[in-house]
């Protein structure tokens, strides 16, 4: 059963909080985490990423750097940009894009429900990954990104949730990529005991997105175990900070590919040889190709040239694996293996991936520059991503692309004081 506390939520004060608040820090390129955090230096992309504070050509993993972290978060809690809660407390976080909103319930989790996979992953992690965080965590003494983690749907939490919401947030802003981000505070016992009760009954939890943090943030949970060899198992670097949304609320959006070239085939070639897979139906004469989109699982879009295709993967090649059922699996088995010569996508530069919220554009413009084809998937349902996980098993890479992004700084969950 899962074991989700509140805790004493440091955060930023009233009048930094739209200031602070960041994208996480790995969507950045290291170019891009320089410009983005020069904007403001109250931005938590300035800790998050403290090699912006140092000269481009410095060693971004030396130990000044991570030093550097952990003194600019203490200087700015002295300086009473970050605030710290006198109780134990739950949030609320809700975000919203283009009309549509997801709430998530801001808490700590415990390590030892991931250790014993209460809490599911469906990735692996890269040891390089882990190691960045691990030591920002440990010399920042603190968790600043939260792991996004979902649940299947539950009346009780649902029902605190919006009972809570009913109040005023206590933040309300909109950030520059027109996100808009309110939060509310769970303070009063009865609504603590009634959701801390509601995940004691909850078996499975599994981690939408963050692999890498969780997974640094249990391992500095273990290293101050062996710190402390009389821990009870209630010290704050027990838990790692959170943020918990119900299945429903939750948005996928595709994951897509492009490929730098078709393995020495010619256009014509490379459309015969994916027909055997798929139908294949040409939008070239279609006003309204650049809206259409795929409509179910087992559909996908290509962009060839100039022209877009809507292909649908025949029965023959489907399975009712959980993995190898996948959209993304069937692809990369039938077409981008045999016919394109991609064998591992993790390490093969010919193919990238991008993000659904580039756009259709984005794919073209990938095309016309240094790619010759596209593909555009329909989204890896969230109740996919339960059925990988509960098997015990692995998504491909780049199987799964959340929006909208949760920001950093707004909860911060000091693991000592």
């Amino acid at each position: 059963m899962a074991d989700i506390k509140p805790f004493q939520g440091l955060c930023p004060a009233d009048a930094y909080v739209s200031r602070v608040a960041a994208l996480p820090y790995d969507v950045y390129s290291r170019e891009e985490a320089y410009v983005q955090a020069a904007k403001d230096r109250l931005s938590f992309l300035n800790i998050d990423r403290p090699e912006t504070q140092f000269a481009p050509d410095a060693d971004m993993y030396a130990p000044e750097v991570y030093e550097k972290a952990g003194s600019m978060l203490q200087e700015q809690i002295r300086n009473g940009v970050f605030v710290q809660e006198g109780q134990e407390v739950y949030y609320l976080y809700e975000l919203t894009m283009d009309g549509r909103a997801q709430t998530g319930l801001v808490a700590c989790a415990s390590i030892d429900d991931y250790i014993g996979n209460v809490i599911k992953k469906h990735e692996n992690t890269r040891a390089e990954k882990e190691a960045d965080r691990i030591r920002h965590v440990d010399v920042c003494s603190a968790q600043t990104g939260p792991i996004f983690l979902a649940y299947r749907k539950n009346k009780i939490i649902q029902a605190v949730t919006e009972t809570k919401k009913e109040e005023a947030p206590v933040f309300d802003f909109v950030s520059e990529d027109g996100i808009r981000h309110r939060g509310w505070k769970i303070e009063d016992t009865q609504s603590i005991a009634q959701i801390r009760a509601a995940f004691a009954g909850i078996s499975e939890v599994y981690i939408a997105d963050g692999h890498h943090r969780a997974a640094s943030a249990v391992r500095v949970g273990l290293k101050r175990r062996e710190q402390h060899p009389g821990y009870s198992g209630s010290e704050e670097f027990n838990y790692f900070l959170s943020i918990l949304f119900p299945d429903e609320e939750l948005m996928i959006m595709d994951y897509n590919r492009v490929v730098k070239d078709l393995n020495g085939l010619s256009e014509q070639e490379f459309l015969n040889k994916i027909s055997e897979k798929c139908t294949v139906r040409s939008l070239a004469a279609d006003d309204s190709a650049k809206e259409t989109k795929p409509e179910e699982k087992g559909e996908l879009m290509m962009y060839l040239g100039d022209t877009w295709y809507y292909l649908t993967i025949r029965e023959e090649y489907r399975s009712a694996d959980p993995v190898e059922g996948l959209d993304v699996s069937i692809l990369q088995k039938e077409v981008l293996g045999p016919i394109l010569g991609i064998g591992d996508p993790r390490v093969d530069e010919r193919i990238d991936f991008v993000g659904g919220i580039r756009g259709y554009g984005e794919l073209e413009r990938r095309v016309h520059s240094d790619c010759a084809v596209a593909f555009a998937m329909y989204p890896t349902a969230i109740s996919e991503l339960f059925a990988v996980a509960d098997a015990g098993l692995l998504m491909p890479p780049k199987s799964t692309w959340f929006e909208p992004k949760l920001r950093s700084g707004l909860f911060i969950h000091e693991i000592e004081k």
